[in-house]
């Protein structure tokens, strides 16, 4: 059985971030039917009804700080590729306001539930530490979880998640963990 160093490798060759392409909207709508039972906004932006290439346009302004709602910063917006299939996303947020920096974080993760305990959260997050690093100059990345979401904790420690503390309030449904994770280049493929 391969260890965990080894499944990490094979899962980033395997995985790639990227922005579907116009013709890929069936696997997009498979995956957010899939999850958003269960995390409404799978698909930020995403209005039901709405044309998919309006909602690829909508990614786009959103990363390039065009049209952004009251209260959001500029974010990309990628999809994990495992294939043809996508088995989670990220976005990857390019500063904090003050409910990011208490809550939300710079990076905020979903698999898709029937790619869930193969390793792909713990890629994901890696890839997109490499693309905060990278692309967007952030060396010091903040990521949370509930409390109580151990998946996400170990996904978050094993990439050298540091716990700050765990926040709580009125506004919230539940206690947050607040992580740093130092940004450094990391492999991985991305598009």
């Amino acid at each position: 059985m391969p260890n965990r160093l080894e499944r990490e490798v094979t899962m980033s060759e395997e995985l790639v971030l990227r922005r579907p392409r116009p013709d890929e909207e069936a696997e997009v709508m498979r995956a957010h039917h899939a999850t958003s039972a269960e995390v409404p906004n799978f698909l930020h932006h995403y209005q039901e009804g709405m044309p998919f290439r309006r909602y690829l346009e909508e990614l786009d302004e959103q990363e390039k700080s065009a049209n952004l709602p009251p209260n959001h910063v500029p974010a990309t917006f990628l999809f994990a590729f495992k294939g043809q299939r996508i088995v989670g996303r990220v976005a990857i947020r390019h500063r904090l306001n003050d409910f990011l920096l208490r809550v939300g974080g710079h990076i905020g993760y979903v698999v898709v539930p029937e790619f869930r305990r193969q390793g792909h959260a713990t890629t994901i997050l890696r890839m997109a530490l490499q693309i905060a690093h990278e692309r967007l100059g952030i060396d010091r990345v903040l990521v949370t979880c509930d409390d109580d979401n151990v998946g996400s904790i170990r996904t978050i420690e094993n990439n050298g998640g540091v716990l700050e503390d765990v926040v709580s309030g009125p506004d919230l449904d539940g206690r947050k963990r607040r992580y740093w994770i130092a940004a450094t280049a990391r492999s991985g493929r991305l598009a």
